[in-house]
């Protein structure tokens, strides 16, 4: 079993910042997962296209179950408001996504609140903080039929600002089942590092490596993460074309 997790930058290359389907669904292909979770996903942005990029890594990859959830609905950095689920199917929208080759049983969704209002932020770089607006989160939770039973599979992409990413971590871990009841793997862009991640979490890592920023990888955001009967695995990290991270992939 292969699972990978991928931050993908709305489809787009930092080379020409531009969505290219083909060299997108080619960088899926390169991951071969059965298991991946995505994040920054586009669906019907002017800026990917108006495509569906759920749509198009669930083709590349063989993913006889997929499913796409929402965070922001409307077009982010213009119009948009927090998502709720109840939008119409054509919107545009941007979230998470989640996609498996195995049968997936069930899904369930855990809706994270951003910071309320606006808050410092320092960027790297940037001597003085930066008041910004923090989106809301989401995570997706998986009930798989894996090859050895049972596997919960969880996604997510967590917020940049610092303690509220810890905050939303603690809220999505109390959401899941008790740890023990069934094998579980977190997946995503946590921004955070491994200490903070297994600390708030109690998961241990199936791969490690730094995946951000893509030009010179110097920190690890994006983790694979267990608990219960899960591995060993071998653990890489993957240079797509794709993004300003590289994927992270675990081979159980």
């Amino acid at each position: 079993m292969r699972i990978a997790t991928f931050n993908i930058l709305s489809g787009r290359s930092p080379t020409d910042d531009r969505v290219d389907e083909d060299r997108f669904r080619a960088a899926i292909r390169v991951l071969d997962a059965d298991l991946l979770g995505l994040q920054e996903v586009d669906r019907f942005q002017p800026r990917s296209q108006h495509a569906d990029l759920t749509a198009l890594a669930a083709e590349a990859m063989g993913a006889s179950h997929h499913l796409f959830v929402a965070a922001l609905s409307g077009t982010p950095g213009a119009a948009w408001s927090a998502a709720t689920g109840a939008e119409a199917p054509g919107s545009p929208a941007y979230g998470i996504a989640l996609l498996s080759r195995y049968d997936v049983l069930g899904w369930r969704v855990v809706r994270l609140p951003g910071a309320p209002g606006r808050v410092p932020h320092r960027f790297d770089g940037r001597r003085l903080p930066t008041w910004v607006r923090d989106e809301p989160r989401v995570a997706l939770s998986a009930r798989v039929d894996g090859p050895d039973g049972r596997l919960d599979v969880v996604t997510t992409h967590l917020s940049f600002l610092r303690p509220w990413n810890s905050r939303q971590l603690r809220r999505l871990m109390a959401a899941l089942p008790p740890a023990g009841s069934h094998p579980t793997v977190l997946v995503g862009d946590l921004n955070m590092g491994p200490r903070s991640a297994h600390r708030l979490t109690g998961m241990r890592p199936l791969a490690s490596g730094p995946t951000f920023p893509a030009s010179k990888p110097r920190l690890q955001i994006d983790h694979i993460l267990a608990s219960g009967t899960v591995g060993p695995a071998r653990g890489h990290v993957v240079a797509l074309p794709v993004s300003d991270h590289h994927a992270l992939v675990a081979e159980l």
